[in-house]
């Protein structure tokens, strides 16, 4: 399932540049994801990076958007 950022954001900006598929972008008050775009880092990494990188723990699993 794609990742999505939740409102414990403080749109550090860490996880934009971790994301291997660009999917993660600045909005309004904090970071979003992009699920159409969100790989899980499939393909490039083990785990992850947004969730990996995030000082708050803002990164999680959106059940909402579960692999096609």
């Amino acid at each position: 399932m794609a990742y999505k950022i939740t409102d414990e954001c403080i749109a550090c900006a860490a996880c934009e540049d971790e994301c291997p598929v660009g999917a993660i972008s600045e909005g309004d008050d904090i970071y979003v994801i992009d699920p159409e775009l969100c790989v899980e880092c499939e393909g490039y990494f083990d785990e992850s990076q947004c969730a990996e990188v995030c000082p708050v723990d803002a990164c999680v699993p959106d059940p909402d958007h579960p692999k096609a």
